[in-house]
């Protein structure tokens, strides 16, 4: 059993243990020329200026940072540079994240860079020549853009362009204007007086999109992020109109939405045919909290097969947000970098782990201009940059188990909950809850779903109309059947879907109380089949289970993976507060993967990537079968290199040569199990007391050698006819005897407990701990 005591001190540290196994599997090699025609056929990995820069970049700070990424990050695959929001906002007093009269637009109501901040753009240039400089530098270009069409050019009421033809959108005998596609009841929540959604039912709402992402790969675009339409802003109208917009393009470009609040496997299963990266939760920013919210939905989307799913004109992937790691700025700020990173570095680990083998994409958000050594050697990592394009069968692993070692403080994944409104998919079957309960008075009630059942029924009340204006009677008509709901009948606030607020990660979405008004995040459908759809998102409401004030972050976590030259991965984690043991069997992996057979084949050994320390694998789970099963499949390929280190093993140590002669004159089995080898009763294996006459040296294997796989624990090596087994087991055991092992151990039991400072056995070396009972080894 391997066991790892991850340890926080304070309030902040937090504990990773991270290793691989690698296993001669072949069958789970990727071909990854057979994949280079896909669309992000990888998770696309690259930049994002919000996390250090918010909405304020201007075009020198980009290329600097451009630069800089050119030569320390696109060699680890960081190749996309994306420019976030407002980049057509001008930076001048009275300007901010939701100010409305700033912005630059053309005269077909389209954002255009601020040529103050970008000042390539004059003269209708766009982002061409930015993008040609960051072609230049071997990038690919991104931008962010907002749903819909801003308020600025609704209140300008500009024409709308038909891309197709040329010149104004034309349709039943005239030209068509923002204020009949914008839809001012729909404005984006969190910035309503910035943007709203268009009309896609209309040729012409339709035609502003078509123009809009045109326009942008005129520019030379390659990514393109699509804010305010997923997650509790959900419009799949717009998504799937873009989405065949890009399609229709002489060339790629990838397409990013979201946010991610609220959202659901069920949610992603209809957006990952249209897209390339989609978010799953809030904004992460450099929060414990925040990193922590991330593994149920992470879980969630990988037992539901997304990860890597079918996407446009290629594959899809969920979005766990850029990485704000380094020099960074703050949410929704004026200004740019200016402070460091809140998170530890074990909770950075933990971070940059996840994101890496849940497949997300990793976009860094810190200040490329001002890299730390530190941050930088974690995010490009080796080990993890591998697992996050190349490995397979990600997913939650189970199989472990944690103890406390302070007796005070109970490990557990559960915390306590209440019940608390939020919106989920309208097809999940927990949406199909209400009924009605009093038709005088509009009075609608969540019934119970499974066991999740309020302390007190939980009511909603439609309001009653008041004193018709010409506005409500044409609100009226628009949302005819609609129900305006209060939580009490005499409440002056009115429910509304989604916060006004951008949230977080660690935010979860329950609804918004404010004044009564005619807009469609307060409007409210209630379905024959019991769900209550929201007219803003097309979200449904439900009662979601939620962590009670005050409860923190507890329990531990793991994943798994598999990688393409047969290793297997295996990460835990301690989101515990205190010092925790964390347990889980070697031979547990084969319940985890596809087809547990393929472990048969391998030949095992171990390394810890944090700590940089190789050791073989503990296979006393393992029954006697087990353990000749995996030497008799030990790994053909290596035979002939194996069998020259092998003699000359044999030629090192007298004691071992003369046990390989008296094999061969006996003529025994190759093949033993391991209660043979042990028993001592004239078997060809080596009894414990000749194992302790064995000579203590002097050859050592170089650290190359150690690092060759084939000659590990669990394996059989071949001494001529004798066949040596290197594996350490608890009680009467032995041996790590023939295999090359370079790794610190405790708890190495032979006989009745002899205690050695150093044993040198041929290839081995062991440094031993001493007095240990049997029961409580942990590997150091």
């Amino acid at each position: 059993m391997i066991r790892h005591s991850p340890e926080r001190t304070g309030t902040t540290l937090r504990s990773l243990l991270f290793f691989f196994l690698l296993l001669d599997l072949s069958i789970y090699s990727i071909s990854i020329n057979a994949r280079s025609n896909e669309h992000a056929s990888f998770p696309p990995r690259g930049w994002n200026s919000y996390d250090s820069f918010c909405w304020t970049i201007s075009e020198a700070e980009f290329l600097q940072s451009a630069e800089t990424i050119s030569k320390r990050l696109l060699p680890h695959g960081y190749q996309y540079v994306v420019v976030d929001y407002l980049w057509y906002r001008k930076k001048v007093q009275g300007a901010y994240v939701d100010s409305l009269g700033f912005d630059v637009i053309d005269e077909w109501g389209r954002m255009h860079p601020d040529p103050a901040r970008w000042p390539s753009s004059k003269g209708g240039k766009g982002f061409t020549q930015v993008a040609e400089k960051v072609h230049g530098m071997g990038l690919k270009f991104g931008i962010h853009v907002m749903g819909g069409i801003s308020t600025q050019a609704y209140n300008a009421n500009t024409l709308v362009m038909d891309s197709v033809k040329g010149g104004a959108y034309e349709e039943a005998g005239r030209q068509w204007r923002a204020k009949e596609i914008g839809m001012k009841e729909k404005a984006c929540v969190w910035m309503p007086h910035g943007f709203m959604s268009v009309n896609t039912k209309l040729g012409a709402g339709k035609a502003f999109l078509r123009s809009l992402y045109r326009k942008y790969a005129e520019w030379g675009v390659d990514f393109i992020k699509h804010d305010c339409v997923f997650g509790d802003d959900f419009n799949l109208d717009e998504i799937t109109i873009v989405s065949e917009v890009l399609k229709e393009l002489d060339r790629p470009v990838l397409y990013s939405i979201s946010p991610g609040t609220s959202v659901t496997p069920t949610m992603a299963k209809e957006v990952s045919q249209l897209v390339n990266m989609y978010r799953i939760t809030g904004d992460d920013w450099d929060t414990w909290r925040d990193v922590v919210a991330h593994f149920d939905i992470s879980r969630d989307l990988s037992a539901s097969s997304m990860i890597g799913a079918q996407g446009l004109q290629g594959k899809s992937w969920p979005d766990l947000d850029m990485l704000p790691l380094g020099w960074l700025t703050d949410q929704g700020s004026n200004f740019g970098p200016h402070r460091a990173c809140n998170l530890t570095i074990e909770e950075q680990k933990t971070q940059m782990t996840l994101w890496s083998i849940a497949k997300s994409p990793l976009m860094f958000g810190g200040d490329v201009r001002k890299l730390d050594d530190a941050t930088y050697n974690l995010i490009t990592n080796p080990t993890l940059l591998e697992i996050n394009s190349y490995s397979s069968n990600n997913m939650e692993f189970l199989y472990i188990t944690a103890a406390s070692n302070n007796p005070h403080h109970s490990i557990g994944n559960n915390v306590k909950t209440k019940l608390a409104f939020g919106l989920t998919s309208c097809k999940e079957p927990k949406a199909n809850t209400w009924s009605v309960v009093d038709k005088n008075s509009g009075k609608i009630c969540w019934n119970q779903y499974s066991g999740e059942k309020p302390e007190k029924p939980f009511c909603l009340y439609n309001r009653k109309a008041l004193l018709s204006s010409n506005e409500e009677i044409e609100h009226n008509q628009l949302y005819q059947g609609k129900l305006h709901l209060q939580t009490n009948d005499k409440a002056e606030s009115c429910l509304g879907a989604s916060s006004r607020q951008k949230l977080s990660s660690k935010d979860f979405s329950r609804g918004a109380l404010s004044l009564c008004k005619l807009d469609a995040n307060q409007m409210w459908e209630l379905h024959s089949n019991g769900t209550l759809e929201n007219s803003y998102s097309g979200l449904c409401a439900v009662l979601n289970p939620v962590k009670a004030a005050g409860a923190g972050s507890n329990g531990v976590r793991s994943w798994i993976a598999t990688g393409r030259r047969g290793e297997v991965y295996v990460a835990f984690f301690n989101l515990n507060p205190v010092k925790t043991t964390v347990s889980a069997k070697i031979s547990d992996i084969a319940k985890a993967l596809q087809n547990k057979t393929h472990l048969e084949e391998a030949s095992c050994k171990s390394h810890e990537i944090w700590s940089a320390s190789s050791f073989s694998s503990d296979l006393r789970n393992f029954s006697d079968s087990d353990v000749e099963a995996l030497g008799r499949n030990w790994n053909r390929g290596r035979a002939d290199e194996e069998q020259a280190a092998a003699a000359a093993d044999v030629e090192s140590f007298p004691s071992l040569k003369e046990a390989a002669s008296n094999a061969k004159s006996k003529k025994k089995k190759k093949m033993m199990t391991l209660s043979e080898f042990t028993s001592g009763r004239g078997s060809v294996g080596l009894t414990q007391q000749e194992i302790l006459q064995l000579p203590t040296g002097p050859r050592q294997r170089s650290e190359d050698e150690m690092q060759q796989p084939g000659r590990l624990g669990g394996g059989f090596s071949s001494y001529g006819d004798l066949m040596v087994v290197g594996l350490m087991m608890r009680g009467g055991g032995i041996i790590s005897l023939g295999f090359r092992i370079f790794r610190k151990l405790r708890g190495l039991m032979i006989g009745a407990n002899p205690r050695f400072d150093h044993l040198h056995l041929g290839p081995v070396t062991v440094i031993q701990t001493v007095n240990l009972t049997v029961g409580q080894e942990e590997w150091l």
